[in-house]
């Protein structure tokens, strides 16, 4: 079938190859610096979780609002939330690296600081690793469900499978805001346990939707050059790119109005986490990630041409694929490995860990047909124009 996606033997081996290099990187890092290789294991974990996270806001937020444009495209967001059991079992792994990461897991550190020692209520492993399993049980059980739902669908027709997804999404919603906020408090804010933001969770959030949503538009972009998709016109590209600059605008707000905030109360348990990243490549980072996440997205897909033009989108999905890692690693280096190193070791774990991404990607594609036919508003989908 032509809207069948088939994964080549080529594309297998080549997956394979990038995960070999990723195991080897990540092993080899023990031999040199394991604070640094548990540092990498974390923001790849995060970064690619985040992607999945962002797919599953973004595929929800399709069935809340009944968008007909988007009807065709939802096995891209399906398939990218496949990835989402594989990363579970990756942050379980991080158990052995806590102490790597975390300054918060060290007792003789807690007991010299009264603030640690208020926090360690909620900040101890045993409880950590709880919200690790209920937070994922929660995103696979429904993620599955509206996968189950999805399937369903395509066999039977009609109204009743799209109004339970809805139902559920609506649910799943709510459950993905409130949850991966706290994970994101979890995994990053509590490598710095004395500093606090109130911005730093929804800022983590909206970066997740808007690199996530970049993702999906980059897979779509590729399977219409692969000969599928053929009825993708320049109206679904202005539609994808709209999510991608509007929370280009959200991210850039939650992060001018984090620093103004810090900078102007000049409270020193709140100034110290930028005073830390105002030093060297950090600072530099600083205006990187601005330009990656903010200025680049905002600058070129606001004209309604460079929107719809696949010339223009697909170097801005590049920019934001780079500036999704370098506002990780402007979070988590200062914190755990303290000097700005990025190197053989970076490169092989990331590229590791894309190799799982794709391959999982790829693979849930093939399982179902990439065009859901009986999907109340796939016409409507297919011959979208404006």
């Amino acid at each position: 079938m032509k809207d069948q996606l088939i994964v080549s033997k080529k594309f297998k081996t080549a997956a394979y190859i990038l995960i070999g290099i990723g195991v080897v990187s990540f092993a080899l890092g023990f031999a040199f610096d394991a604070k640094r290789t548990w540092a990498n294991y974390l923001l790849n974990n995060y970064y690619f979780l985040s992607l999945a996270m962002g797919a599953a806001f973004f595929g929800a937020i399709q069935y809340i609002t009944q968008s007909g444009w988007s009807a065709a495209f939802k096995r891209i967001s399906e398939a990218m939330v496949a990835y989402i059991p594989f990363a579970a079992v990756f942050f379980l792994l991080l158990f052995f690296g806590m102490h790597s990461i975390f300054e918060w897991t060290h007792e003789e550190v807690v007991a010299e600081d009264h603030l640690l020692q208020h926090k360690s209520a909620y900040l101890n492993i045993p409880f950590f690793f709880t919200r690790i399993v209920v937070f994922f049980g929660a995103w696979i059980l429904l993620s599955k469900l509206l996968r189950k739902l999805s399937l369903k669908e395509d066999e039977t027709g009609g109204l009743d499978y799209f109004v339970k997804s809805e139902m559920y999404s609506k649910i799943f919603i709510f459950v993905i805001a409130i949850s991966f906020s706290l994970f994101a408090v979890d995994m990053l804010m509590s490598l710095e346990p004395q500093w606090f933001s109130t911005i730093f969770a929804a800022k983590s959030f909206i970066a997740a939707f808007m690199h996530g949503s970049s993702i999906i538009t980059l897979v779509v972009i590729i399977l219409s050059r692969l000969g599928k998709l053929e009825f993708l016109n320049r109206s679904h590209l202005h539609d994808f790119t709209r999510y991608i600059f509007m929370s280009s605008i959200v991210w850039g707000y939650f992060n001018f109005v984090e620093f103004m905030l810090i900078w102007y109360g000049n409270i020193p348990e709140e100034t110290a986490w930028f005073v830390h990243r105002w030093d060297g490549a950090y600072k530099i980072l600083f205006f990187v990630n601005i330009i990656l996440n903010w200025f680049a997205p905002f600058i070129v897909l606001m004209p309604r041409k460079t929107s719809r033009s696949k010339l223009f989108i697909f170097p801005v999905i590049v920019l934001l694929i780079i500036g999704q890692y370098t506002e990780l690693y402007y979070i988590i280096w200062p914190a755990v490995v303290h000097e700005a190193k990025f190197g053989l070791l970076e490169i092989g774990t990331f590229i590791g860990f894309a190799g799982v991404f794709a391959l999982v990607v790829a693979t849930w594609l093939s399982k179902a047909s990439l065009v859901p036919s009986k999907h109340p508003y796939i016409e409507e989908s297919m011959q979208h124009h404006f």
